[in-house]
């Protein structure tokens, strides 16, 4: 295969090339195109005798164009082979690409030149950012900060509890404080998965977070296999207030803003 590859002449590797359905374009050590496939001529809308020899960052009008980020200066340099992202503006339009490029050798090995093909991923980047959207949506329905009372506010924490998880969770409880003028908030982690000393660190930061805002932190839904875990791990929550049940916890935050619940109809 190696030695057929080689006896191939060149007005059949060209053919080929004009083939591909994305665009191939070649350029000599002063960056000047010396080729550019009918799917590239396409892509820009010039003809081959318009940008012929004509300097590749005049005609592609890239975001690394003429900078130290080109990717097809740096493998004729030495660099090795390269597939990066980038951005074109093709018709008054910015279009995201990707491109791979390689340095031109001629027959002794010699670095003539650089050699880049190029792909349209305006639909990987919509689909990318459609991807994200939904992401961000799930966090957000994941992590609700909600108002139980006038000052008071609660956080159902359900599943695994990463970094980005934790992040998501503290932004939204101080927000949800700085909206409603809490001061006791609840975060019931009855339904976190699993607790091990990530977990433990990112709820005391949340605590110690939520305290900057002038606001009381509970953490609800210890259960024994919790507690058991965080002694076994050495993690001290001495200075925050802990319950077993949702239910304690709310005597707790009414009993910190001086409420009392009492049944109807029932004489003070």
């Amino acid at each position: 295969m190696t030695n057929y590859i080689r006896i191939i002449d060149t007005d059949l590797a060209v053919h080929v090339l004009e083939h591909l359905p994305t665009p191939v374009m070649a350029v000599n050590r002063e960056m000047e195109l010396v080729f550019l496939n009918e799917a590239g001529l396409k892509h820009i809308g010039r003809s081959w005798e318009e940008v012929k020899g004509k300097p590749c960052k005049d005609i592609l009008q890239s975001r690394h164009c003429g900078t130290s980020e080109c990717k097809m200066r740096q493998v004729m340099d030495g660099g090795q082979v390269a597939t990066v992202r980038n951005e074109m503006k093709i018709n008054g339009r910015t279009v995201p690409v990707e491109y791979t490029a390689a340095a031109l050798k001629d027959q002794d090995g010699t670095i003539v030149g650089g050699v880049e093909y190029i792909i349209d991923i305006t639909e990987r980047v919509r689909q990318e950012k459609k991807l994200q959207e939904q992401s961000k949506t799930i966090r957000e329905i994941s992590t609700p900060a909600i108002k139980l009372w006038d000052r008071m506010v609660i956080l159902p924490v359900v599943g695994v509890v990463d970094s980005q998880r934790a992040q998501q969770m503290m932004s939204a409880m101080l927000q949800k404080i700085m909206a409603t003028a809490a001061k006791v908030i609840i975060l019931d982690i009855q339904g976190v998965a699993a607790m091990d000393t990530a977990v433990a660190n990112h709820l005391i930061k949340i605590a110690k977070a939520t305290k900057l805002m002038g606001c009381r932190c509970i953490i609800s839904g210890i259960t024994p296999a919790v507690a058991e875990t965080l002694v076994q791990l050495g993690i001290e929550l001495t200075d925050i207030d802990t319950n077993s049940t949702l239910q304690d916890s709310l005597f707790d935050a009414f009993s910190l803003l001086d409420l009392t619940v009492t049944p109807k109809g029932s004489k003070q």
